[in-house]
């Protein structure tokens, strides 16, 4: 029995945590294992991959980035916005297949205006796809994190972070 691939997305878990890996010059992404084996679970062979913040480079699934393109087909009052977004998605997005060692492809264009072209690079998961950042943005992100972090926990704690 086939096993329905929008139930997939439901069952396979997503990586925690942050993995550093290398866009090589060739734009070739060896992804981390994890991310590797989760792609790979939720049965997908092709992901599209974008900007949509000119900030972080973001791989979506096939299935994630067609309810993207439905949201911005239907963004009623928010038309011009969802173009917007969508041009510059489709300007430096590409899709790309993932090859047997868990590499992908980042559209050329995309590389080298988030200046990640032969550098190291994380990924995490947030929010239904895998976020691809270089070290500018990196160390901008831990410095904004590490500003009042104990306040930040202690906010969190009161509602409910263990």
């Amino acid at each position: 029995m086939d096993e329905n691939p929008d139930l997939r997305a439901f069952t396979a878990e997503p990586p925690l945590g942050i993995f550093q890996a290398r866009c090589d010059d060739k734009g070739r992404l060896k992804l981390p294992s994890k991310f590797f084996e989760y792609l790979k679970a939720l049965g997908d062979e092709k992901v599209f991959i974008t900007t949509v913040d000119m900030k972080l480079a973001r791989i979506y699934t096939q299935r994630v980035w067609e309810r993207n393109q439905t949201l911005f087909e239907s963004a009623g009052e928010d038309a011009e916005i969802a173009q917007d977004v969508a041009f510059v998605a489709n300007l430096y997005g590409g899709e790309s297949e993932i090859d047997g060692q868990g590499r992908v492809l980042v559209p050329t264009e995309l590389r080298r205006t988030l200046e990640i072209e032969n550098q190291p690079v994380w990924l995490d998961y947030y929010n239904g796809h895998i976020n691809v950042f270089g070290k500018k943005i990196y160390e901008e992100r831990m410095q904004r994190a590490l500003v009042n972090l104990g306040e930040k926990v202690k906010a969190l704690e009161k509602k409910g972070l263990k």
